[in-house]
């Protein structure tokens, strides 16, 4: 039997077809000897979902049952050759059995035979599969600092629906938005976590086979502080510097590599770490961007800025190895100087980021394999400064990850979700790069032509029409319209909105039509989408704000060549989108960072003006 002919997701790596089909006639679910809390939880849950595809009412027992039929029985197997969240699951006359060596494991046999019972009610094929993961860590890292805070509601949700893909850790990437107890004047503005909800954040993933890894950056991206005069003697370049790609930046954004701000981030950690029951910790330190050219410019120049560099990265892994944690770090300064990958301290874990299709994965990847040091491959969503998403891009990215990573021996891959230039895309933009990402972790070779639009359907949107799930994979392919222009890190549609409709010089007024068509029509058909999900109305207003942007964007564009469109068509079309982009917004996230981001929209308002002379 084909993997393709089983609506199961992930696909799994080995199916053996066994003769005919089998009726599964029970309502009995078995829980595994001794399982946890947990476990029994998780069953409880899927059993109400059986319930619902067989018009049943599911029993769940802790005991073979002296009556009655058993549909399911899963076994925990600690002596198992059986991986990891491995697991075996076959169906025959005793109805279906889950075999696993961990908890994990069994918990997603259950979730694979839950989607069989699916697809074939209780008809089901005669079958044997053997599942196993390429990566043993799987994880999500979520912007939760530029500049949305999502809400613990709408975490939990997203927590439960990328443990139903079988991602097992999510990382919240922090610079400003905890509420530690002697900043205050850091965070008064950003609605941050809370001591408590990190805590619950902690259970709750815990209770899903989730590792919630804490996430804070401690060298660059330190503007959030450094802005404040009373850290202001903690920066590499207190009075500000000179950007890499140009323009002044009034404060400094990376910390000075010394005793003292070593010491602040041993409070910050002191206070932080405890809240997460993982052994790991993610320090950030990518992008320091003005490291060397201020308080550091001498050692620097005597020994390069990698080097400095490197030296306060061994310093922050002693604060975190004293504190019981493994230290992870994204990869991107140390190879600057590939030779010296072998001098990071003996059990970091470097995170090998790169968003575009064509990332140099291989050459990367090989540079950390040689040295001996163990890492995770880490492509994006593509979601962050494209309003659309930008699908392809986000495909081919996670893929060659996950082929590299692979081929290299990555021990874990992290699909990330940024937050740059106001955090303007909105969440379901994200689904496709979520799902697609934790197909290719789980298993990239059979999962490579995954239906990814129904995955997004079932798994995100919690719908077996597919439709909603489409939409999302063909709105990220409205870059398309626009082959001659491929702007890196971004889209067309972003830099017309945000920027300015002069970036589309070099689109054709064919391109924009062409666009345009093809939004109008992903408008019909999102109309035509059930979305009958718990947040299902939320959803279908994200994807209308999204629309609805993408074609000012284009009209914008359309009037600057002297479209039909006057300038006060797009002055009341912009303002409509300035309020339902707080609408959405406050659906799912807190009120902190909002006006930072509709600030970006004001200005976009502000250049419309005089737009057809430009």
């Amino acid at each position: 039997m084909s993997a393709m002919k089983l609506s199961l997701f992930p696909l799994p790596r080995e199916i053996e077809a066994g003769a005919g089909t089998v009726r599964l006639a029970g309502e009995w679910i078995c829980l595994p000897a001794a399982c946890s809390d947990a476990l029994r939880d998780r069953i409880l849950e899927i059993s109400r979902q059986v319930g619902q595809i067989l018009r049943c009412r599911c029993r769940v027992s802790a005991a073979l049952p002296s009556s009655g039929v058993v549909l399911l029985a899963a076994k925990l197997e600690a002596e198992s050759e059986l991986p990891a969240d491995g697991f075996t699951l076959s169906t025959g006359p005793t109805g279906i059995q889950v075999r696993a060596a961990t908890e994990s494991g069994v918990f997603y046999g259950v979730q694979a035979a839950a989607q069989l019972l699916r697809q074939f009610g209780r008809e089901s094929p005669v079958l044997k599969i053997t599942d196993s993961p390429d990566f043993p860590a799987r994880g999500v890292m979520l912007d939760v600092s530029r500049c949305k805070v999502p809400t613990v509601a709408t975490l939990k949700q997203l927590i439960d629906r990328l443990a139903s893909v079988r991602i097992n850790q999510l990382q919240l990437y922090i610079e400003h938005t905890f509420a530690f107890s002697a900043h205050e004047a850091v965070w008064h503005d950003a609605s941050p976590f809370t001591h408590e909800e990190l805590a619950d954040l902690d259970r709750y993933c815990r209770d899903r086979y989730v590792e919630l890894v804490p996430n804070l950056n401690s060298f660059g991206h330190m503007e959030r502080w450094l802005k404040h005069q009373a850290y202001k003697h903690l920066a590499e370049s207190p009075a500000g510097f000179e950007r890499e790609h140009g323009g002044w930046s009034e404060c400094g954004s990376t910390l000075y590599p010394d005793q003292a701000s070593l010491d602040f981030l041993a409070g910050l950690y002191d206070e932080f770490l405890p809240h997460f029951g993982s052994g790991m910790v993610n320090v950030g330190c990518d992008e320091t961007w003005e490291l060397g050219k201020g308080r550091s410019r001498e050692e620097a120049e005597r020994d390069g800025t990698t080097a400095v560099y490197l030296r306060f990265l061994q310093q922050i892994d002693q604060l975190c190895v004293a504190r019981s944690r493994r230290m992870q770090f994204w990869g991107d300064i140390i190879l600057h100087r590939p030779e010296l990958i072998s001098e990071l301290p003996p059990d970091c874990i470097a995170l090998n980021w790169g968003y575009q299709a064509d990332h140099p994965f291989e050459t990367e990847c090989a540079a950390f394999a040689d040295a001996g040091v163990d890492f995770y491959v880490c492509p994006g969503t593509s979601s962050w400064n494209s309003i659309t998403g930008n699908t392809d891009n986000c495909l081919v990215n996670l893929q060659r990850a996950a082929e590299n990573g692979r081929k290299f021996g990555a021990c874990g891959y992290l699909i990330t979700d940024w937050g740059d230039g106001g955090h303007h895309q909105v969440l379901p933009v994200s689904y496709v790069g979520f799902a697609a990402g934790a197909a290719y972790a789980w298993g990239l070779d059979q999962n490579r032509g995954a239906d990814i639009g129904a995955a997004v359907s079932l798994h995100f949107l919690e719908d077996e029409d597919p439709t909603g799930g489409q939409v999302l994979l063909e709105l990220g392919r409205t870059r398309n319209c626009f082959a001659a222009v491929n702007p890196r890190n971004c889209t067309m549609i972003h830099q017309m909105l945000l920027t300015g409709a002069e970036q589309a010089t070099d689109v054709g007024d064919e391109e924009l039509l062409a666009a345009e068509a093809h939004v109008l029509g992903l408008q019909r058909l999102l109309d035509d989408a059930p979305l009958s999900s718990e947040d299902g109305c939320e959803v279908r207003f994200e994807v209308q704000h999204a629309i609805a942007c993408t074609l000012h964007s284009i009209r914008r564009a359309m009037h600057a060549r002297g479209g039909s469109w006057t300038e006060a068509d797009l002055r009341a079309d912009l303002h409509h989108i300035i309020r339902t982009h707080a609408a959405q917004w406050l659906a799912r996230n807190r009120y902190g960072g909002l006006q930072e981001s509709t600030e970006k929209l004001q200005q976009a308002l502000a250049r419309i003006d005089g737009l057809s002379k430009k």
